[in-house]
């Protein structure tokens, strides 16, 4: 992942930088709005605490089983992308857009402390983006860009643990984009999502969730991140 990071912002230092230098194309030629149908390989890393804490009987003081977890995740999802091309000078456009991804990855866990034990597990699905993508035209049919966005998604659990609030996180991503003279294009991009962190805690029972409780007492914290690879195709009007 942070080979990833380091590539990316790389990259995006030498975008911004051949920005200002000589024109190499004509920016109209990706002008306007478009539509893309999109499939994207997600690779989700979620570092994660399980923590329990019990009262002793015969002492007012506190017992702490932690149970640090490093879970890791490969999802395919499609979706669909809607955005606008400006063109701010002769080679150069600043893309506007959104999209919608539809699918989900679960991520597991056994607990394995020694007052509450049971399955764990963490679904992300319905990912909704929106960006700005400064671009710069490298010819009359590709370009390169760098993309800047937010992105949420919906999270659920299963298990007797409460459900935590949807995700929110910042993108950083890095495409290409080809253009054929009857507007169909073709767009490759890469990148990653840095979400908020979760919480959840144990429901002892109270959630309707058969099988064997969680104790109130015992709570799940995480930090998930997701590096993407994406291909679209679409058409620019």
């Amino acid at each position: 992942m942070n080979k990833l990071k380091t590539m990316i912002c790389a990259t995006c230092t030498l975008i911004l930088t051949s920005m200002g230098s000589t024109v190499l194309a004509d920016s109209e030629n990706f002008a306007g709005p478009y539509i893309g149908f999109t499939a994207s390989g997600y690779g989700i890393e979620m570092a994660g605490t399980g923590r329990e804490t019990s009262i002793q009987d015969d002492a007012a003081s506190a017992i702490y089983a932690t149970d640090d977890v490093q879970a890791g995740k490969v999802a395919m999802v499609a979706g669909i992308e809607l955005g606008y091309a400006i063109p701010l000078g002769a080679s150069l456009l600043l893309d506007i857009g959104g999209a919608y991804h539809s699918g989900e990855a679960k991520i597991e866990h056994v607990g394995d402390d020694t007052v509450a034990s049971g399955n764990v597990s963490f679904t992300i699905d319905d990912l909704v983006s929106a960006w700005i993508a400064p671009t710069l035209a490298l010819s009359d049919t590709s370009s390169i860009y760098i993309k800047l966005g937010v992105t949420q998604a919906d999270i659920g659990v299963q298990g007797d643990i409460s459900t935590p609030a949807n995700l929110q996180g910042e993108t950083l991503g890095i495409g290409t984009r080809t253009v054929l003279a009857s507007g169909l294009f073709i767009r490759t991009e890469a990148g990653f999502t840095e979400y908020n962190g979760i919480s959840a805690h144990g429901l002892a029972g109270s959630g309707g969730v058969s099988g064997t409780a969680i104790a109130a007492t015992t709570s799940y914290s995480a930090e998930p991140t997701i590096a993407y690879g994406t291909v679209s195709i679409g058409f620019r009007f």
